[in-house]
């Protein structure tokens, strides 16, 4: 598994895919919509945390907080795979 924002939107609508398919069986289709729940608790999170990370960042780059948060200081990277240029 990747860890940037576009593999997750892969990932979810890989699942998306799986859901829609016709010839899945009803055990199967509950299977897979129990993985999607699943997939969308933990999508929800990551996209909450690249919000903040985004929030923590853009005060950083105007001055409103002195030292960036650890988790910015540590990645060259952002969770886009963007390179901040810093």
């Amino acid at each position: 598994m990747k860890n940037s924002m576009q593999d997750l939107n892969n990932h979810l609508f890989a699942q998306l895919e799986r859901l829609n398919d016709e010839d899945l069986s009803t055990e199967n289709m509950k299977h897979e919509v129990n993985k999607a729940n699943a997939m969308a608790k933990v999508a929800n999170v990551i996209s909450q945390n690249a919000a903040l990370e985004l929030k923590a960042q853009k005060m950083a780059d105007e001055g409103y907080i002195q030292s960036k948060p650890k988790m910015l200081q540590e990645k060259p990277k952002s969770i886009t795979g963007v390179t901040n240029g810093k």
